[in-house]
């Protein structure tokens, strides 16, 4: 849904890597702040846990390193007192993320989302099939990589909707994402029907795509 708050075993967090970026903190400081917080926290059953200990793996060296996950509360109390040019502008956009990631978790317990979900996952199943027909057709062209067509249209479909994860995605992303769906598998049908060459095919479903964008206002990832 957003780049700074995602969800984990359904709250809604972020990390403190992240953090550390954003807010132009070296992370060990970061990290050293968070355990500085833990030891402070009252030693009792009912304060709620705001900090989970994790890992990451540095792309550079492969190396794996500490993070802490944290959800809103935790959020709160680490970066108040942070200060700097952009802190206060990072606190807010912080908080609309948590606001709209919370607001999505209501929304997916609804029965509306379930349904649309559940029907968007048949939308898909068709656009799979289809997907399947042109890997096979684009072999015939020549295609020695045509398995990745899978991935090229989901990639697609999930940018034209504005979603990157579609568990994440609200119940008008869901119904766009179905739109879109729909929209490839006709023009890969027609496509292939009229003999295109594969490629081609894509870049006439990315000039449909755009038009429906535009018109319908829909706002990509």
């Amino acid at each position: 849904m957003n780049e700074l708050v995602y969800l984990k075993n359904d709250e809604a967090v972020c990390d403190s890597l992240q953090v550390a970026e954003k807010f132009g903190k070296r992370h060990d400081r970061v990290l050293r702040a968070i355990e500085n917080l833990l030891l402070g926290l009252p030693k009792i059953e009912e304060t709620p846990k705001m900090f989970w200990k994790s890992f990451y793996i540095e792309e550079q060296n492969g190396q794996r390193y500490p993070k802490y996950i944290m959800n809103r509360d935790g959020f709160s109390l680490l970066v108040m007192g942070f200060t700097g040019k952009d802190a206060l502008e990072w606190k807010l956009q912080y908080i609309k993320a948590f606001n709209q990631m919370e607001s999505f978790i209501k929304e997916k317990a609804t029965q509306t989302w379930v349904e649309t979900r559940k029907a968007g996952k048949l939308t898909r199943k068709a656009e799979t099939d289809t997907i399947k027909k042109l890997v096979d057709y684009a072999k015939t062209q020549g295609s020695e990589h045509s398995e990745k067509l899978y991935m090229t249209y989901s990639k697609l479909a999930n940018k034209m909707a504005g979603i990157s994860k579609r568990d994440e995605a609200t119940v008008m992303q869901l119904n766009n994402l179905s739109l879109i769906e729909n929209i490839i598998l006709h023009v890969i049908d027609t496509g292939i029907l009229t003999g295109k060459h594969y490629k081609e095919i894509y870049q006439d479903c990315k000039k449909r795509l755009e038009t429906v964008k535009d018109l319908a206002y829909l706002e990509s990832a």
